[in-house]
């Protein structure tokens, strides 16, 4: 199977694309901006006890107040406080040394809340999940740096290794040159990707989490809640971390920095495979290139098509997903009834799997299979689907088809569902129901090239439009365009854009910066001005 990442950077965010034979099974849409992402640190304080809930909602500068359960203190919660009375205290000169500390025994796991907190206290928490939809962040006090190859647990002397290492003597081989250099009073997870592995390797990387650390507490020490002590280095780094495979066959990036960024990263975990990552400088945008807009438009509607007409149809509800598979055009085929229904689902199953990844549904989801009357055919589709999540990274639980032949799936949710809106506002009228002539939209772009080069004396530039637009305007030999260029000179372009809708257009300058037109108001105006030149002309006639 032959996998590309292709990476899409834009001012305002990074879009990373995983295809799998150029089919689109995953997509991340990262803010270059975006604050209370998972994993990150704040220094925070506790603004009200929640004993009902055995909770605490606690302030760390988002608009709605971040929610830690009792149960997310962790059990050693009692060393991590002692801790922070030392480093938060009186006398902030002194960093304490971890190492050094004698632990305290094991929290009670069916304690109160009020045992631990009061409201005021300062703390140092992590976000676990991203704030979903009316709730913020939710927390935790087990502070954890992640790696390739392990997981940095302060407060915890245990080693734990992934289930996924099935050799014995590799557990045994990284258990002992792990406790060898970890620290005291530090906890390792050895993650799976950590087997076969040498020393150096998982030696630096632990020196790298040991120095987050280092420099997170330092930060904390000095600063006043509520705030921001530790994030990735580059958040695009660490949506990569979890996804990046060296058997990538290519990474595509469309950014000189951020290609850097990753070569500096895949160079670290694979220095052998540094060569895929390679920067893409065509004018064509980069999902437009790799088919993955047409596809993000195909796959993320409300109806999604798959083999032989048959559809699943997508509902999101606060509480649950709920997605029903329909036989459409199959319904004609030559097979009886029962054979039929379970190729459909079968087929439903596979396209289901890549959704759930590709949109990142997680929380409940029932599916509504077409209805099986044989046991062997429903517990086929249960086997089925059971194989083709595995290889899905995220937590999840799969129930057998109910004598309703509904199936329930638990997967886990961290960040909010991925949610495309693939149909397209009209950018003349708004809604309105009333445009401007679509003819008239290549004097609007005539115009608009005019005043840029004329006026603004920007010569190099690119000009996108809807691909109809594009094609009309390359039309024929002497082409509109070609006139255009002969008559304007410079080195600008107009190439084809699969994302604008029919009569929007955007520019981007040599530095792929944004020039911003005002092309709403231009645009009533620019055909107002052509409807008066004609009425002029006609008088004059």
């Amino acid at each position: 199977m032959k996998s590309e990442l292709i990476v899409d950077v834009q001012p305002a965010e990074v879009s990373i694309a995983l295809l799998e034979d150029s089919r689109l099974v995953s997509l991340q849409k990262e803010s270059r901006s975006q604050a209370f992402a998972v994993g990150d640190i704040y220094l925070a304080k506790v603004k009200k006890l929640m004993p009902g809930l055995n909770a605490a909602f606690v302030n760390v500068g988002y608009e709605k107040d971040a929610f830690l359960h009792y149960l997310d203190l962790g059990s050693h919660y009692a060393s991590y406080h002692s801790f922070l009375e030392q480093l938060l205290g009186p006398d902030r000169k002194r960093i304490p040394a971890i190492s050094k500390m004698k632990l305290q025994p094991d929290i009670d796991k069916h304690g109160t809340i009020a045992d631990q907190l009061t409201a005021g206290q300062e703390l140092l928490v992590q976000i676990v999940k991203e704030p979903i939809s009316s709730k913020g962040p939710r927390l935790t006090t087990e502070i954890a740096f992640t790696g390739r190859y392990m997981v940095l647990m302060p407060f915890s002397d245990k080693i734990s290794i992934s289930q996924k290492i099935k050799s014995t003597e590799e557990k045994h081989r990284l258990r002992q040159l792990i406790s060898s250099i970890k620290p005291r009073n530090f906890g390792v997870i050895i993650r799976t990707s950590a087997e076969g592995k040498g020393a150096a390797e998982l030696v630096g990387e632990l020196k790298t989490l040991l120095q987050c650390w280092n420099d997170t507490i330092s930060r904390a020490q000095k600063a006043k809640a509520p705030a921001l002590i530790f994030e990735e280095e580059s958040r695009i780094v660490g949506v990569l971390r979890d996804i990046f495979s060296p058997t990538f066959e290519n990474v595509w990036v469309n950014d000189e920095e951020v290609k850097a960024q990753i070569e500096k990263y895949v160079s670290i975990i694979a220095p052998e495979r540094a060569s895929i990552v390679k920067l893409y400088s065509e004018d064509t945008p980069i999902f437009d290139h790799f088919n993955i807009t047409k596809q993000i438009k195909s796959s993320f509607g409300k109806t999604v098509s798959f083999k032989s007409g048959a559809y699943i149809i997508i509902e999101h509800t606060e509480a649950l997903h709920v997605i029903d598979v329909n036989s459409g055009n199959r319904a004609k085929a030559t097979n009886d009834q029962e054979s039929n229904a379970l190729e459909v689902n079968l087929r439903a199953a596979d396209e289901i799997a890549r959704q759930l990844r590709l949109r990142d549904m997680g929380g409940i989801i029932v599916i509504d299979f077409i209805d099986m009357n044989k046991a062997e055919h429903r517990q086929e589709l249960f086997d089925h689907m059971r194989e083709i999540m595995a290889n899905d990274r995220a937590r999840h639980n799969i129930l057998p088809l109910s004598k309703f032949g509904l199936m329930q799936i638990t997967r886990q949710r961290v960040r909010p569902a991925m949610d495309v809106i693939t149909t397209e506002s009209c950018p003349s009228c708004f809604g309105k129901g009333e445009i401007q002539p679509s003819l008239l939209f290549t004097d609007v772009l005539h115009e608009k090239l005019e005043y840029l080069i004329n006026d603004l004396k920007i010569k190099n530039f690119v000009m996108y439009v809807h691909p109809f637009v594009d094609a009309y305007l390359k039309k024929g030999l002497i082409s509109t365009y070609r006139r255009w260029r002969m008559a304007l000179g410079g080195s600008w372009r107009i190439v084809a854009d699969q994302s604008l809708a029919y009569l929007q257009y955007r520019v981007i300058d040599k530095n792929r910066v944004e020039i911003d037109l005002k092309e709403e108001k231009d645009l009533e105006s620019s055909a107002s001005k052509s409807k008066n030149k004609a009425k002029n002309r006609v008088k004059e006639g």
